[in-house]
């Protein structure tokens, strides 16, 4: 069976999610929505795909699932009105910013019985699996701390920021993700830290652009996690998990694995400069899986739960910079 796809927005992110799509011998891009027509238009020029409104697309028999790229606060509801007409859904994260919202939007799916994943993609970049191979096959033997440092060469536009939900919401959320999916067991508390120092003008938002958090697990295990939203040497993605019998350590990616040695030292190529990039396989994979998922009646591999995880780690790290204490999860779950 070819899993037939409803594409909602074609931003930069529904052009990379289309891409993938194409790609997989086992989906195709059946329609696009967009409210900004030029947007639909050129998604629909790109891939043979037709233009249609999301009302029209949730009523299309010959579409079996749909790819959510649409702005955050639309997503529950989206998610909501596909569950219940019966399509598989991926949906970009967060499925909001509210907890209780997500909450609710997971029931609505429970009842239904429908398919959701919602896009991690780091899980599924080649080098980061590999890790988390190394993890389950023993080869480091009992996780014992993770380190993850994730930095963006830029700040987005400030309009960005200002309905991102904050740092910890929008950027941190991925690692929060990573922490929980390489530790193997749920983080009972989070200690954050925040700063402004590379814009004020983000601070007048109400935002921070550089933060630490340390999440640590019921029985002793921890994750490090730095953000910032600077890094001038390009896009800053590494991490390193300690076990009891080794390290095992992802390094980041560049516009060439090779070094030049001459006279004047030791040089290599610059860091990939872009999450779009840096994260090309990692895409294409996700979207791969959950065809996967739809077509054979599996799970998915990244889940609605994992969303609500991964938000309330984000509302803890928030509250801890907020009251400067140490949070529990159980706190921000209750």
């Amino acid at each position: 069976m070819t899993l037939r796809f409803g594409l909602l927005g074609a931003g930069r992110i529904g052009k990379v999610h289309a891409g993938a799509i194409r790609n997989d011998n086992n989906a195709t891009l059946v329609a696009v929505a967009d409210a900004v027509p030029a947007a639909a238009e050129a998604i629909a020029r790109e891939h043979g795909c037709d233009i249609r409104s999301i009302e029209t697309i949730a009523d299309s028999p010959d579409i079996d699932a749909v790819v959510i790229c649409t702005p955050t606060d639309t997503h529950a509801d989206l998610i909501e009105l596909f569950a219940r007409k019966g399509k598989a859904v991926f949906c970009e994260k967060p499925i909001d910013l509210s907890l209780q919202r997500v909450k609710d939007c997971l029931k609505v799916v429970e009842e239904t019985g429908a398919v959701l994943m919602v896009g991690f993609n780091r899980r599924f970049d080649p080098d980061f699996m590999a890790v988390k191979g190394a993890i389950d096959q023993g080869t480091i033997g009992t996780v014992e701390m993770v380190t993850i440092a994730s930095r963006d060469p830029g700040a987005p536009p400030m309009d960005y920021i200002r309905r991102s939900g904050g740092i910890f919401r929008d950027m941190t959320i991925h690692d929060f993700d990573m922490a929980r999916w390489l530790l193997g067991e749920e983080p009972e508390t989070v200690m954050a830290q925040a700063s402004v120092l590379t814009d004020p003008a983000i601070g007048e938002a109400g935002d921070y652009d550089s933060v630490n958090v340390i999440l640590r697990t019921a029985s002793g295990r921890q994750a490090i996690i730095t953000n910032s939203r600077r890094a001038t040497y390009g896009y800053d993605q590494r991490i390193e998990v300690l076990g009891s019998r080794g390290a095992v350590a992802a390094e980041n990616h560049r516009e060439a694995n090779i070094e030049i040695a001459t006279a004047q030292g030791f040089t290599r190529p610059p860091l990939l400069n872009f999450f779009m990039t840096r994260y090309v396989a990692a895409y294409a994979n996700e979207i791969a899986a959950f065809v996967r998922a739809v077509r054979e009646g599996g799970s998915t591999p990244t889940t609605g739960e994992d969303g609500l995880r991964a938000l309330a780690l984000a509302d803890a790290a928030l509250k801890s910079v907020q009251e400067g204490r140490a949070v529990r999860v159980s706190e921000i779950l209750a």
